[in-house]
């Protein structure tokens, strides 16, 4: 298995000094894999380390309050993830009596745990020979060899992993993954991979055939939609700020906010105070004030917000108000968390 040869070797002269490689704990190797799933390591690496001094074990994860996670996950994005991952510790804390599943089947049966997850838990933690295939897999072997499958159609995953498990060493099944994924990271990546200097360039067929640029496959296109956001950061005399939680199903599930008006499109300013105005009466007003003229635009992966704050100052008291100190206690998504900070 020559091709399986060249990559470990690559491997043991290569990889990344992460955190996570330097235990086999599945609770870490789990919080890790789930931290990874469309996050660059940079980013991750620091709330890795924060929520495991936070929650030194599933059990303290099980044990801790949403807003807590939530909070602690502030900033990292996809809050699906962080929401599966306090159900999942709950699981393992409760019906596992604090221990991880040690088989790929078992694992699945874990919410938010899919393939990839269950496969990288098993093999590094417990060294069980099955294969991952993520991202990064996809791309070097459809790469080195010339699989022209589209990544995105039902039967890649199948495929990809099939194949993936014919070149996988039993004999060390963690190494071999670890060492596949960090190969697509840092030198087979999506742009400009390293191919002059590539180990397995004898045998790639993308760089002896010029398709490095094309493979892997993948057709289906994420539509991108427009939303536009306009937050009342309403304020009473007393400096106390009104707060809701969004528990609508969506982008931002149980995080909290201010006050929002979605439209359709850019409102003009003069459309926005009518709005305003028809939730709260004006004789309760005693000015709106535009806080940001020129809308922040926040990018999500399906969605572009355009998002302005209007401070709205009441004449009377708030009967639910949030104390202004108080506000970088609540879990926010991060464009309101940096307002927040900024203003």
């Amino acid at each position: 298995m020559e091709f399986t040869n060249s990559l470990l070797i690559w491997y043991l002269e290569n990889q990344r000094e992460l955190p996570w490689r330097q235990t086999r704990d599945p609770y870490c190797i789990w919080l890790s894999e789930i931290m990874l799933q469309q996050t660059r390591v940079a980013q991750a690496t620091p709330y890795y380390l924060r929520f495991l001094e936070a929650f030194p074990t599933v059990v303290d994860l099980a044990e801790a309050s949403e807003e807590q996670v939530l909070k602690l996950w502030q900033g990292l994005g996809y809050y699906s993830r962080a929401r599966n991952l306090h159900h999942t510790a709950k699981q393992v804390a409760f019906d596992y009596q604090g221990q991880f599943p040690k088989s790929y089947h078992e694992l699945l049966k874990l919410k938010g745990v899919g393939a990839y997850t269950a496969a990288a838990i098993a093999s590094i933690a417990f060294d069980e020979a099955v294969a991952v295939v993520d991202g990064n897999v996809y791309r070097v072997l459809a790469r080195f060899f010339g699989v022209e499958t589209d990544i995105a159609s039902t039967s890649a995953q199948k495929e990809f992993t099939a194949l993936a498990n014919t070149l996988l060493d039993p004999k060390r099944p963690a190494q071999f993954n670890q060492a596949l994924m960090e190969f697509g990271a840092i030198q087979c990546t999506p742009k400009n991979p390293q191919c002059i200097q590539c180990p397995l360039q004898w045998g790639c067929v993308a760089y002896r055939d010029q398709k490095v640029d094309i493979l892997p496959v993948k057709t289906k296109k994420t539509k991108v939609t427009d939303r536009y956001f306009h937050y009342l950061v309403i304020e009473d005399p007393q400096r106390k700020i009104l707060l809701e939680k969004r528990t609508e199903k969506g982008i931002w599930h149980n995080l909290y906010q201010f006050p929002l008006i979605e439209t359709t499109s850019s409102s003009a300013w003069e459309d926005l105070q009518q709005k305003i105005e028809s939730i709260w009466p004006s004789e309760t007003i005693n000015s709106i004030v535009e806080m940001n003229k020129t809308a922040i635009l926040h990018k999500l992966s399906h969605q572009n917000l355009y998002i302005r704050f209007y401070k709205i100052s009441l004449n009377k008291e708030l009967a639910t108000g949030v104390p202004r100190e108080s506000l970088e206690d609540y879990p926010f998504p991060i464009v309101i968390y940096n307002f927040i900070k900024t203003y």
